[in-house]
């Protein structure tokens, strides 16, 4: 259908049937939503207005700023306002958003709510303006805005009742133009969120050789996890292993996570001392760390000629050893987490492993909850241990996570475990 031959019809629209009037109605509604593009929409929303209403000009405006502002995002007619910024409550658009009526002024100068600033700054007479909420889904988003019909002619209420259902369609398309580039959005997130998944999981260690000593396991609460561990065996025979936690959740504890697990890793090839591991990067996330993140870990090296494990707590949950004679040991941390304070001191501890098992957690674990909205404890995961202790390390560490991890229950925060256990002899 042609412009001119629907404004044809609209000139008689009172003589109409309902059937073509309903026709019209459809065929602008499909004009309003002929693109996704909130901008295309919007243009062609106004486009269509001045085609149809005969107007001097015509404006959009949406609420912004907690519905505090009322902002022209497009117009037409001889005066450029877009980008102009009303306070929610001012002018005859202000009215129309505040009682969701449609307001219609046929002399402007009479009418208090008039706002001439307008006119004051770009020289246009307005004579009458008639105004339309923008409503979808019971939510005022704005407002439509005629000013001036042409010929001299002032609006009729025929003029207001088209403009309200013209409306309805306009709010309609623009809401989901905006949910289309929400929806946009949000698939630009995802697919950023899966790569930066995918990055994570290449800093962790390949766990293909069940029979290592180190076994480990991450489930992350969200897309990306704060919680990291690494172990790697050097070329002088010594294993390093950490497991740590980055305060917080998100992209931040994300890249907070990566720089640090990169600096162990490498600083590690080469230093003995994990006392002077932690302190040498410790220093150096101090001086770029912000918004009060911190680093909890447990860091070290396992001897497997000595049978023995030197290893620092940062701040970090209490390893559980469980030795061989079924009994459980805590190491509590002997220093605070990394990225509090430069300078700082991380003692060493030196345990012997005797074919026990070491198991090093994050807070994720004990806080998890039950079937009963119970959480574990160090309790509870001293019993799934007992329970799974006849299994292989691999498998007992799987079945342990999988217990925790189950279907149907909130997990609240990253779930990272790692086995410690060498037994040359079995």
């Amino acid at each position: 259908m042609k412009h001119e031959n629907v404004y044809s019809l609209f000139e008689n629209v009172t003589e109409l049937t309902l059937e073509k009037q309903l026709a019209l109605l459809a065929d602008i509604s499909q004009r309003f939503a002929s693109s996704l593009n909130i901008t295309e929409t919007l243009h062609n929303t106004i486009q269509q207005l001045l085609v149809y209403m005969d107007a001097e000009a015509a404006s959009i405006f949406l609420l912004e700023n907690g519905d505090t502002e009322l902002v022209c995002k497009e117009c037409a007619g001889p005066v450029y306002i877009k980008g102009l910024r009303l306070q929610a409550s001012h002018g005859i658009v202000g009215k129309t958003v505040k009682t969701r009526t449609c307001q219609m002024v046929r002399d402007v100068s009479k009418d208090p709510d008039f706002y001439h600033s307008v006119d004051v700054d770009t020289g246009f007479n307005t004579r009458s303006i008639l105004c339309a909420p923008l409503i979808v889904q019971g939510e005022c988003i704005g407002a439509i805005e005629l000013i001036n019909k042409k010929g001299g002619e002032l609006f009729e209420d025929r003029d207001r009742h088209f403009l309200m259902a013209l409306a309805s369609a306009a709010a309609l398309a623009i809401h989901i133009a905006e949910m289309a580039v929400a929806l946009v959005e949000q698939e630009r997130m995802r697919k950023e969120l899966e790569l930066a998944r995918e990055i994570q999981l290449n800093l962790l260690p390949a766990a293909d050789d069940t029979q290592f000593p180190v076994q480990g396991l991450n489930v992350p609460a969200l897309e990306v996890s704060g919680d990291f561990y690494d172990f790697f065996r050097r070329d002088d025979g010594l294993i390093y292993f950490n497991l740590a936690d980055v305060s917080g959740k998100g992209m931040n504890a994300a890249m907070l996570m990566a720089k640090a697990s990169s600096l162990l890793h490498h600083l590690a090839k080469k230093m003995d001392d994990p006392g002077e591991l932690l302190a040498r990067v410790n220093d150096e996330i101090c001086e770029t760390v912000s918004h009060g993140m911190f680093i909890t870990i447990v860091s070290g090296f396992i001897d497997v000629n000595q049978d023995t494990i030197r290893f620092t707590n940062a701040g970090h949950q209490p390893p559980l050893l469980h030795h061989r004679n079924g009994d459980f040991e805590e190491f509590p941390a002997n220093a605070p987490p990394m990225g509090i304070l430069p300078g700082t001191e991380f003692p060493v501890t030196t345990i012997p492993l005797h074919h026990g098992s070491l198991y090093i957690f994050t807070d994720g674990v004990t806080e998890s909850l039950g079937a009963n909205d119970e959480t574990l404890d160090v309790a509870g995961l001293i019993r799934l241990i007992r329970a799974n202790s006849r299994q292989t390390s691999c498998k007992r560490l799987k079945n342990i996570v999988a217990e925790i991890h189950k279907p149907g229950i909130s997990q609240h925060d990253d779930i990272t475990m790692m086995l410690i256990e060498y037994r040359p002899d079995e």
